[in-house]
């Protein structure tokens, strides 16, 4: 698949988070074009950065090369395009792109901004206050372990588990609801929602869209952003 204003080759570069719905979303002839990396990487933000910037300068063919990521806590920040296009969506973190767009993200976070989120993908890599608490207190003891449990979650007041589709929330819900109830120390109260793939949809879209000649520094939309070649992924530029 190539964009239809150049002849630049795509490259996806994205989260597991997202494997299931781009797999289903994207032409089938770009897969061998895509790559999926573990969500542990969101742990320690230097090493998403190592490794994102690696695959783009491993990439030999100038490319427009598509990240499934947001800022991610500043694991994007200042990722190096090279001679690459880099498009991104323009949002602090996964979240609104689950939920189909920032503006119900927005919503989401009037309703009730001390919001914890599970997906599909958090729970399969382990990424949740329960399997937190029990891998520091393998490593800290049980004392010191819920003393920084508390510090870090005690100001949350919902545990939401985002789910792609019914059969989804089907499938996830045992585990959430398991997490619910570890939660339920900090009185968060559990809600389901339904996602919406509005986002990743748009995504596809802004791919096809893709214009080689754009000469604007950073091609900013309200959705995404545009890296031309010799520019830098920064913090700044996710700021609305």
């Amino acid at each position: 698949m190539n964009s239809q204003k150049n002849n630049l080759p795509i490259v996806v570069l994205a989260c597991k988070v997202f494997e299931h719905w781009l797999e289903q979303i994207l032409p089938a002839e770009l897969a061998p074009n895509i790559t999926f990396y573990d969500y542990g990487l969101h742990k320690v933000p230097r090493n998403l950065r190592q490794t994102i910037q690696a695959a783009i300068d491993s990439i030999e063919q100038p490319s427009l090369i598509v990240l499934g990521y947001g800022l991610c806590g500043n694991g994007l920040d200042k990722i190096q395009a090279g001679k690459h296009f880099l498009l991104i969506p323009r949002t602090d973190d996964c979240i609104a792109i689950l939920l189909g767009s920032y503006a119900a993200y927005l919503q989401e976070m009037q309703r009730e901004p001390g919001t914890y989120y599970l997906s599909k993908g958090w729970l399969e890599a382990g990424s949740n206050p329960l399997q937190e608490s029990q891998a520091m207190e393998i490593k800290y003891g049980v004392e010191e372990a819920a003393w920084l449990m508390d510090t870090q979650y005690h100001n949350y007041r919902r545990l939401m588990m985002v789910a792609r589709t019914p059969q989804e929330m089907d499938t996830y819900r045992a585990q959430a609801q398991e997490v619910a109830e570890f939660c339920a120390r900090w009185d968060m109260r559990y809600e389901e929602q339904i996602g919406s793939d509005d986002y990743l949809h748009n995504l596809a879209q802004a791919v096809t869209r893709f214009d080689a000649s754009v000469t604007d520094p950073h091609s900013t939309t309200e959705d995404f952003l545009l890296i031309p070649p010799g520019g830098v992924l920064k913090q700044a530029l996710f700021m609305r």
